[in-house]
């Protein structure tokens, strides 16, 4: 068991010892947030971890936290009822950050039949998964993330309306040990939090972008990495609050600089701990069935985009010239495609998609690429021939990213592939979920902001 991780009889001496009062109790929402309940330790160690509940609105609110009306799953019509949040005891771990506390990430479940709740993040994840387990495969994620720091607090970058904030750097610091030197007494906090919150961390570096940062932590079984994405991004925040920083983990914070980026490793081994992905007689050490999972993906890749990019600003950051993709094609070790092989010729050989924003939700984001790969396997899917040199080159025909919101949700919901491995419920609350984001940004959209250089359509 990692450092910082708990089992329940450790928690329970440590609150009778006094070192823990607090437990935090979280499901993950559709935008990838920690909500949930904070729970006195001795009443959750007394039977609180069994269950708990939550109105079922909460997988129905905007980013904003409001409830949107017209999903079947809940609503006014439907009086906002209960569902069950049950934790999950393995998830349980110490929060270093927040004195005396302790976290637990909680399945959603219905109130009735205790079955996962179809739309609920995590759910979706744990399906996809079933089907890898009924294949006797599992997958192996990890998921860097990018964010920017800024000097501001949250309070002060509310007061300047997220205008003019100042960036902790003011020059480009992509792997530079000096600026980032300076910003050393966040970055230090929160590398060492996370390790002691169990969640294993490689490194960290400077970004493209003045302030921006990148923290990358050891790969896991993708409901592992998932939480531990999760986490991060909730710890990332609490911890700048501590400093009297902030951070943000918008695909485009500017659009003068470098995108949020959030590339996700995946590679598929046996359940007894073989690599999949790796022939040494294959091309480059591709396996037949690798080929086939990265064809799936390249075929889903419009229909899955949204779950890699599911915001109006997600659009922002698919831009040449800033190492962010532009086109839905695989190459080798190359930073200008969608999908790039790392690792050729090691048993560590992987896909990576670098599609995905920080934005992302990683459990659906997880969920869609596996369900993609999946398909490309039961069909065996040809895959289509390695693209090479500069993917940005607009002279050459290749396969587009979608290029707006608009264009990623109708994709999403004329998915036939994605309404069979998801269900047509579970899509439709995430087509309502992208047409409820395209309507309030329609409708709250100003002519300042247009100015400043978004766009309607």
């Amino acid at each position: 068991m990692s450092e910082g991780m708990l089992i329940l009889e450790q928690l329970k001496a440590e609150v009778k010892a006094g070192t823990i009062d607090t437990v935090v109790a979280a499901m993950v929402d559709l935008q990838g947030r920690l909500i949930g309940k904070r729970f006195h330790a001795k009443f959750f160690v007394d039977g609180g971890y069994e269950e708990t509940h939550g109105c079922n609105y909460l997988l129905g609110v905007d980013i904003e936290m409001e409830p949107v009306p017209g999903y079947k799953a809940t609503g006014w019509d439907k009086g906002y009822g209960d569902f069950v949040l049950k934790p999950d005891m393995a998830t349980l771990r110490r929060t270093p950050w927040l004195p005396g506390t302790a976290l637990v990430l909680c399945d959603v479940l219905d109130h009735h039949t205790h079955e996962d709740v179809p739309h609920s993040p995590r759910g979706i994840l744990k399906k996809q998964l079933k089907r890898l387990e009924a294949m006797k495969m599992k997958a192996y994620m990890a998921s860097e993330l990018e964010f920017f720091l800024f000097d501001d607090s949250y309070e002060t970058a509310f007061q300047k309306g997220y205008r003019n904030l100042k960036t902790a750097g003011y020059y480009i610091e992509d792997y530079h040990i000096l600026q980032t030197s300076k910003e050393e007494v966040y970055m230090r906090a929160l590398r060492n939090g996370l390790a002691g919150a169990g969640i294993p961390v490689e490194n960290s570096k400077g970004e493209w972008g003045p302030g921006q940062e990148e923290i990358n932590v050891r790969y896991a079984e993708a409901l592992e990495m998932a939480d531990r994405h999760a986490i991060i991004k909730n710890g990332a925040k609490e911890i700048a609050y501590n400093v009297g920083k902030s951070v943000s983990f918008m695909a485009k914070w500017d659009y003068g600089m470098a995108g949020n980026s959030s590339h996700i490793h995946q590679s598929l081994w046996s359940t007894d701990d073989k690599p999949l992905f790796r022939d040494k007689e294959g091309e480059h050490g591709m396996s037949p069935l690798m080929k086939q999972y990265l064809a799936g993906q390249l075929a889903h890749a419009g229909e899955i985009t949204y779950f890699l990019a599911p915001y109006i600003n997600s659009y922002k950051r698919f831009m040449a010239g800033t190492f962010a993709p532009t086109r839905a094609v695989w190459s080798f070790d190359n930073r200008t495609a969608g999908f790039r092989i790392c690792g050729a010729e090691t048993k560590a050989i992987r896909v990576e998609c670098r599609i995905g924003g920080a934005d992302l939700n990683p459990y659906l984001a997880f969920a869609a690429l596996i369900a993609a790969g999946l398909d490309g396997i039961e069909k065996k899917m040809e895959l289509e021939p390695v693209v090479s040199g500069d993917i940005y080159d607009t002279s050459r025909k290749l396969r587009e990213i979608p290029k707006t919101l608009r264009e990623a949700t109708r994709l999403l919901d004329e998915s036939d592939f994605l309404r069979k491995v998801m269900g047509n419920d579970v899509v439709d609350h995430y087509v309502h979920t992208a047409e409820w984001e395209q309507f309030e940004f329609d409708r709250r959209v100003t002519d300042l902001e247009l100015k400043r250089g978004f766009e309607r359509y």
